[in-house]
């Protein structure tokens, strides 16, 4: 089958709860494969929002780095990253340290940055023995479900994402813009509509307001892209927000999200957006050599709860603008 093959020709197995999978034959060959196969794989993603190829057989990281970087028009640096990650080098990255036993609720990737990954790419080289799904929903489908007056205001207003940066829990601020240097911080947020504020301790603390909605820049969709429940302290396991608000107050928590107009998001807010997220959920577990493509856009997704090693290794490709997503709030940047 050569690169030009429509997705249609592919056998594409589709069922209600399950991502769009597709079965493999790599035949020991992986990246030529990928390579092979790349335009119909991007438009089945295209077609459906995301893609799970199994029996591709991934099993070492240079073989996912390669696999990447022939199915993407690039890879991308990440920058603002809300949890630690292993830097594999050249684009490639370890999934987010994040307890096992807490789930990732569902988001957008890097939806708070202007920039931002239009695919991303998972590749499991271990499973885990139980949970720990890269889960997915629609975010057309999502939007539509959700109620129109809520969804009303955060396109007026849009959502506020608050982040206090320091080396005790989460990413430090040198971690997240890849640099300890102040004026290099500093410089970035400027360019990038943040405010920001240095805290006495050394720690920092940034806002920045973005849109909760958006158009697809390929189909022109309005898609739900953000990050609202996931980064609220809601969603925030009750006896670890206890324990930062004790430590750190209830401003200093290390993220939260608010209304545009810096109004609290309330608890049953985010029980809604959680509820709708997994109302419109579709998960498969994972297997060992598993790869999945995700339209950022179109798709948001989770990682659940698992038990045992995992190891699933992570590239956010084909950068995109905010500005190409016909963003409902105006951002001022230089």
């Amino acid at each position: 089958m050569s690169s030009s093959t429509p997705a249609s020709a592919l056998d594409v197995d589709l069922r209600p709860g399950k991502p769009a999978m597709l079965r493999a034959d790599a035949a020991g060959d992986a990246p030529r494969w990928a390579s092979e196969h790349r335009d119909a794989l991007r438009a089945a993603v295209a077609e459906h929002g995301s893609l799970l190829v199994r029996g591709l057989g991934v099993r070492e990281i240079a073989e996912a780095a390669a696999v990447f970087h022939r199915l993407s028009t690039g890879l991308m640096t990440e920058r603002e990253a809300f949890a630690a990650r292993q830097d594999h080098g050249d684009g490639v990255y370890s999934s987010s340290k994040w307890p096992a036993n807490q789930q990732m609720c569902m988001h957008n990737e890097l939806s708070y940055a202007l920039e931002f990954p239009g695919m991303m790419q998972f590749a499991c080289l271990t499973a885990p023995e139980h949970g720990g799904a890269t889960a997915v929903a629609d975010t057309p489908t999502v939007l539509d479900a959700l109620p129109a007056d809520l969804v009303a205001r955060f396109e007026r207003e849009g959502w506020l994402l608050v982040r206090n940066y320091n080396d005790e829990i989460g990413a430090s601020f040198a971690e997240a813009f890849g640099t300890d240097d102040r004026a290099e911080v500093e410089r970035y947020c400027r360019n990038n509509a943040i405010e920001f504020e240095w805290q006495p301790d050394g720690g920092l603390r940034t806002r920045q307001r973005r849109s909760a909605v958006v158009r697809h820049p390929a189909t022109g969709r309005r898609c739900w892209f953000n990050q609202i429940a996931f980064l609220n302290e809601w969603t925030i396991a009750p006896e670890v927000r206890e324990f930062l608000v004790e430590v750190y107050g209830p401003e200093g928590l290390p993220f939260n999200t608010l209304f545009g107009n810096g109004e609290p998001v309330g608890e049953d807010v985010v029980a809604l957006l959680n509820e709708v997220y997994e109302a419109n959920t579709a998960r498969e577990p994972w297997q060992d050599g598993d790869l999945m493509l995700v339209d950022n856009i179109r798709n948001a997704h989770s990682r659940e709860a698992y038990e045992g090693p995992r190891e699933v290794l992570v590239a956010m490709a084909d950068a995109t603008h905010l500005a190409a997503c016909s963003p409902t709030i105006e951002v001022t940047a230089p």
